[in-house]
């Protein structure tokens, strides 16, 4: 999947302003910036959820138009930040609302099985309210709703918010076990920087709507681009 030149306007505020970013088949790449950059929109406008000015959006080549529930149907699937639950629901129900595109009542029951198997803490509660659970336990149920239509794209923004170290690190092994087992493809927003990078393959770094760096995950650890954009020294003549 791939964003070509984006621009998205928020009313005045230019978000977006001619990103261009991809993803590849089975990868995981890192989105990161400071607060504004932008990182949280293109997952939007991937989904169908943003306003977008100026740009395409394609999805195996072919120029799409992003509609949110097209997009579930092609295999994409959006989790957003602030682990949106429903609390008035149990474990069970809010994974049933996360298949609300799955015809088969039998293939229901069948992820449902698979995903409370795959998050033990998810299983021993499924018939709690998702208000009782942990912050860590209902990131988990975020995740695991978005996996409820079995998608080849996951679209993550700020799993680890709010959350502690431990469960930060539990979330994160997660992901990459998800990434490994069934070749999913992963785009994650996330803050924290060193335990993101620690399990992607690529990252772009954005400031004030644009890409201003692309590399390699590993080249951006040992470099000191983020601290440069985070702090506000970044000169775009520099290169890493």
């Amino acid at each position: 999947m791939e964003v070509r030149d984006l621009h998205v306007h928020y009313g005045g505020v230019r978000a977006l302003e001619g990103a261009t970013i991809s993803l590849d088949e089975g990868e995981v790449v890192a989105l990161m910036g400071p607060n504004g950059a932008g990182k949280s929109t293109i997952l939007k406008s991937m989904f169908g959820l943003a306003p977008v000015t100026k740009g395409s959006v394609y999805w195996h080549g072919e120029k799409v138009t992003p509609v949110h529930y097209e997009m579930v149907e092609r295999g994409i699937s959006f989790v957003p930040q602030g682990r949106r639950v429903f609390t008035h629901l149990t474990v069970e129900e809010n994974l049933e609302v996360g298949a609300y595109v799955v015809k088969s009542k039998k293939i229901i029951r069948e992820r449902i099985a698979a995903l409370l198997d795959f998050f033990p803490a998810l299983k021993q509660k499924r018939k709690q309210s998702s208000g009782t659970l942990s912050g860590g336990q209902q990131q988990m149920l975020a995740i695991a709703r978005g996996l409820m239509t079995d998608p080849k794209i996951l679209l993550l923004d700020e799993p680890s918010l709010g959350l502690s170290p431990k469960l930060v690190k539990e979330v994160f092994a997660k992901i990459k076990q998800l990434n490994e087992d069934r070749k999913m493809a992963v785009m994650i927003v996330e803050h924290n920087v060193r335990s993101l990078l620690s399990m992607a393959d690529r990252g772009y770094v954005l400031d004030k709507g644009r890409v201003v760096v692309e590399d390699n995950a590993k080249d951006l650890r040992e470099s000191d681009i983020l601290e440069k954009v985070f702090l506000g020294q970044y000169d775009e003549q520099t290169s890493i």
